[in-house]
């Protein structure tokens, strides 16, 4: 009987095991690969919603009080106008602002000045830092000023303590010439700059009279009433509107213009 070789495999097995695949074929199910799941990628980010902007940081303004007491007891062209009373959010500090005169008006004085009451009051900017706020908030019906120059800084004897001075020009529609200033004792800051008329530079006296003349009566803060009745006038000002001379206009006396830049 004849023997019929066994065929364990189909010829040809051998080779086609061993043959590896195509490097464009290898290629081409790595592309297809990464297309896939970048496609699944985008439709995933497609259908989820976008992330939320966060919401606007709340901006907190100054509570506006009432009107305070605060009067200047001196004579002069223009009405003195106080504005209301704001306390600062951020540091609890209430602040008083006082003005006279007209910035546009080169005939007259100008005066403005911020009380500052408070735990820390006495823990102020610079004062250049100060003036330059002070002159960028308007006046009543007035334009925002700006510091162009400054010039010598002083100290000024006054009934709150020595002030400091700086002399400096503002400009608006206008330019004058004007002295600012800052005067501080715990829990309690004055500052603000006062303008000379007719393009003069007011003098460390007139400084000193015209926070001589500075009041402040206020059954809601005893500690800061009691700070204004127990200082003492430093210089020979007329303490009350009654005794303003004739030869005064407003704090500053008519003297011959500086010419010192």
């Amino acid at each position: 009987m004849r023997r019929i070789p066994q065929i364990d495999r189909w010829p040809g097995a051998d080779h086609e095991a061993r043959s590896p695949l195509p490097p464009g074929l290898i290629a081409a199910l790595l592309a297809a690969a990464a297309l896939a799941a970048g496609l699944a990628v985008t439709v995933r980010w497609a259908a989820s919603p976008p992330p939320l902007a966060p919401p606007p940081a709340k901006v907190e303004r100054p509570a506006i009080l009432g009107v305070a007491p605060l009067r200047l007891v001196e004579a002069g062209i223009d009405p003195v106008k106080v504005e209301p009373g704001r306390i600062d959010p951020r540091t609890g500090l209430r602040e008083d602002v006082l003005a006279r005169g007209h910035f546009e008006a080169p005939e007259a004085p100008v005066l403005r000045l911020a009380l500052t009451r408070g735990a820390g009051a006495e823990r102020a900017p610079g004062l250049f830092v100060l003036l330059a706020r002070r002159a960028a908030v308007p006046m009543a019906g007035g334009m925002p000023l700006s510091v162009r120059r400054t010039g010598s800084r002083d100290a000024v004897a006054t009934r709150f303590g020595t002030a400091e001075t700086v002399e400096a020009t503002l400009t608006g529609e206008v330019t004058r010439r004007c002295t600012g200033f800052v005067t501080a004792q715990p829990g309690l800051r004055i500052d603000g700059f006062l303008c000379g008329p007719l393009g003069t530079a007011p003098d460390a006296r007139s400084l000193a009279c015209t926070l001589d003349a500075l009041e402040l009566d206020d059954p809601g803060d005893p500690t800061a009433s009691a700070a204004f009745a127990t200082a003492r006038a430093t210089s020979d000002c007329p303490a009350t509107a009654a005794a303003e001379g004739p030869s005064r206009t407003g704090s500053v006396p008519r003297r011959r213009a500086d010419t010192k830049n």
